[in-house]
């Protein structure tokens, strides 16, 4: 069975790059529905893909299942531009149908507003030092090539999966307070777009909490961390990390397959008549 909320946000996919992890988000809104589905910015990532990145036809898929979402379903999809996919300026904004794209949104939750951004506008890196940002970038891409390795040997040892791109963006970001501040400086964006609260992405680090009064809530992304955020049919806000989703689905599918009469099959069993 399916599992239905009345939000989905999803964030920071970065289809073209090889580590984008496209078939378990592609597996995940095949298993779930929602009445509205948030692409929050770096769906697509324009930026390796004009350098080394590779459109494979994995990355098609995804967009085929949204295809057949917006023809055979009532769910609004709502896609906002990030910086890596900021080649979409030139059709902004867009609508057709059911299909929102655009660079903000303000998501109406049980009398409550928030105000829906990727992040990278707020980023004084990526908006005012775009070269730098690109050369991190570039460092980031290295970080997951080592990691990738990395992690291949560690397995080989029966050891478990360690991100050390992660590690490191941690500890970079902690030292400068970075982090904090782009959470701070969202809040008080939502606060003076009179929100009660903002939905982001961007910095790859899923997120639920309050800041000064305003529900912070980031979806994480798709690379490493895997995660998505969900509004409930009750208006509970949560971040579903796919490897706990996945191992839930499979005790479930477990449960079910040991509660079932082994004998089943034969009282189900279609009678066959001598002739």
């Amino acid at each position: 069975m399916k599992q239905h909320y009345r939000t989905i946000v999803l964030s920071d996919i970065h289809l073209g790059i090889r580590n984008s992890h496209v078939r378990e988000v592609v597996r995940f809104l095949k298993e779930n529905s929602c009445d509205t589905l948030i692409l929050n910015g770096d769906i697509i990532d324009g930026w390796q893909l004009r350098k080394s990145g590779k459109w494979k036809k994995r990355h098609t898929s995804f967009f085929r299942l949204l295809m057949k979402w917006l023809s055979s379903t009532n769910t609004k999809v709502i896609y906002l531009r990030g910086n890596h996919d900021d080649f979409l300026d030139e059709v902004l904004p867009l609508q057709l149908g059911n299909f929102t794209l655009d660079r903000t949104y303000v998501h109406e939750s049980f009398g409550k507003r928030y105000f829906v951004v990727h992040g990278d506008i707020f980023d004084t890196v990526t908006t005012k030092l775009k070269w730098i940002a690109k050369l991190g970038d570039s460092g980031y891409t290295f970080l997951l090539w080592m990691n990738r390795h990395y992690n291949r040997f560690r397995r080989r040892r029966g050891l478990p999966y360690y991100s050390l791109s992660q590690i490191v963006k941690h500890k970079v970001k902690k030292a400068v307070s970075f982090m904090s501040d782009y959470e701070s400086e969202l809040c008080a964006v939502a606060s003076a777009e009179r929100c009660d609260g903002v939905i982001c992405g961007h910095i790859h680090q899923p997120a639920n909490k309050y800041i000064d009064g305003i529900h912070y809530l980031n979806s994480g992304d798709w690379v490493e961390t895997l995660s998505a955020l969900v509004e409930t049919t009750d208006g509970e806000w949560k971040i579903l990390y796919y490897a706990d989703w996945e191992r839930s689905r499979s005790t479930l599918f477990h449960s079910e397959v040991q509660q079932s009469d082994p004998l089943d099959f034969l009282v189900n069993m279609p009678v066959q008549h001598a002739v």
